[in-house]
């Protein structure tokens, strides 16, 4: 784990972090999840593997979510305490930046009513949905800005990433950020 980037959002401190997410030693992770909580490449199926069967299986019992939304499952053996699988568009479905905004919302929302003050954050729909990653950084970090002032439990937020084209996207639009 490699911090890149970091700033207090009011009482939220967010950080870009070059690592895997599975490590995050966080209240949750989030899982970029598709709709039927199947997890079984990427990062989803690292996230099973090293948490174990019980992540899928808690995933199978809760069944489809729509995009937008996100969910919760224990993380098994991770070292974070829960999951929670947030699905994201696909580039080409229509109307992406708004769903995405919707599920990077929602995650935080969820985190708030879950009582989880530190969560770890992909960037969610960039990988295989094809999201082009400099507006994913754009719409997450936005998201995350307007979400800090309302926060009362959730305290931290690191954006887990591997790749060096979106960890420079998303420390360069973190830098944007705090000098506004």
């Amino acid at each position: 784990m490699e911090i890149i980037e970091e700033i207090l959002l009011n009482a939220t401190r967010v950080r870009v972090i070059r690592g895997d997410i599975t490590e995050a030693p966080v209240d949750a992770i989030v899982n970029a999840a598709n709709s039927h909580l199947q997890h079984g490449g990427g990062v989803a199926g690292a996230i099973v593997r090293k948490g174990g069967s019980i992540i899928q299986e808690e995933s199978d019992r809760i069944g489809y979510v729509p995009v937008g939304e996100s969910v919760v499952t224990t993380a098994g053996r991770l070292p974070a305490h829960y999951v929670m699988h947030t699905v994201g568009p696909r580039w080409g479905e229509g109307d992406e930046e708004v769903k995405l905004r919707s599920a990077v919302r929602n995650t935080l929302e969820l985190a708030e009513k879950e009582g989880f003050a530190t969560i770890a954050m992909p960037a969610i729909s960039a990988g295989i949905f094809g999201f082009p990653k400099d507006r994913c950084s754009r719409i997450i970090l936005h998201e995350i800005a307007e979400f800090a002032p309302r926060a009362r439990r959730v305290k931290g937020v690191d954006l887990y990433l591997m790749d060096p084209e979106i960890i420079g996207l998303f420390a360069q639009e973190l830098s944007r950020i705090r000098e506004v």
